[in-house]
């Protein structure tokens, strides 16, 4: 399946910024949407600015564009107050997946993350058979919004992928990275395999990690996505200070973000 008419949301974001530019001169379209105002920066490419906490504005965003797919990564990207993480995550989503069913439009790539799982040990390869266990707010909002995208999955009939996106810089900077960094390069290609997969009805999830050599996640077999990741964390092993010191076995793979402090101010007394 080739790159036809895509939808964006979240398109000003970090990692919609990166895709967007890769992906521009593959689409035959590109649909640029995101909450803050947007140009258009190439002939092929549209942009409209859209609340996705709005129902009626995301399916006027996405009708009368002829989208083959969304990828879905508007949204906070962070710990913050379970109320806005609902508005802004889950039921951002739902619209998203809404205006998808609505209108048509068979694929949507949705942008979850890794600390969905984040509370099993750094000892133990996981995978999307593991039971979610979720880190913190953020995490508990895109278990919801995996939830959503297998419900419209199995209800509707959507093509529905889940992305748990890893630590996504442009190299890493701290030991944790070296099992979770997602490379710019690897972060493209995910996405890419992801819009282009076959058409098929169902729900599947992946986790979105490069190749690292310390990686805490299994990578997706090519029955369930055909990408595999190019880049290991393990060359910029040199330039991050404490590589040297083994993940404790016991520890989640989550780090700091598993902490009650990382938490605690989020949460209304």
């Amino acid at each position: 399946m080739d790159l036809r008419t895509v939808a964006i949301t979240g398109a000003a974001g970090q990692i919609g910024s990166v895709v967007r530019r890769a992906l521009r001169p593959e689409a035959e379209r590109l649909i640029a949407l995101d909450r803050v105002p947007l140009e258009a920066e190439a002939p092929n490419e549209t942009a409209r600015q859209v609340e996705l906490r709005d129902p009626g504005a995301v399916v006027a965003a996405l009708a009368g564009t002829g989208s083959d797919a969304v990828l879905h990564l508007g949204g906070i990207a962070d710990e913050a107050p379970l109320a806005e993480l609902l508005a802004a995550n889950v039921l951002g989503t739902q619209h998203v997946l809404e205006a998808a069913r609505r209108l048509g439009i068979p694929r949507v790539v949705l942008a979850s993350t890794n600390r969905v799982t984040g509370f099993h040990p750094t000892r133990h390869l996981t995978g999307p058979a593991d039971p979610t266990r979720p880190d913190g707010l953020y995490a508990v909002s895109k278990v919801a919004v995996e939830a959503l995208g297998r419900m419209y999955a199995e209800k509707f009939g959507l093509s529905v992928i889940a992305l748990r996106i890893g630590s996504f810089e442009e190299s890493p900077t701290e030991p944790r990275h070296l099992a979770t960094w997602l490379s710019p390069r690897d972060a493209v290609g995910f996405v890419r395999a992801a819009l282009t997969a076959p058409p098929s009805p169902g729900f599947r999830v992946v986790y979105a990690v490069s190749a690292n050599t310390r990686r805490f996640w299994e990578l997706p077999a090519p029955t369930t996505l055909a990408y595999t990741p190019v880049d290991d964390a393990e060359t910029y092993a040199s330039l991050i200070p404490g590589a040297d010191i083994p993940f404790s076995p016991t520890t989640p793979q989550s780090g700091p973000y598993a902490a009650p402090e990382f938490t605690l101010p989020h949460v209304q007394p």
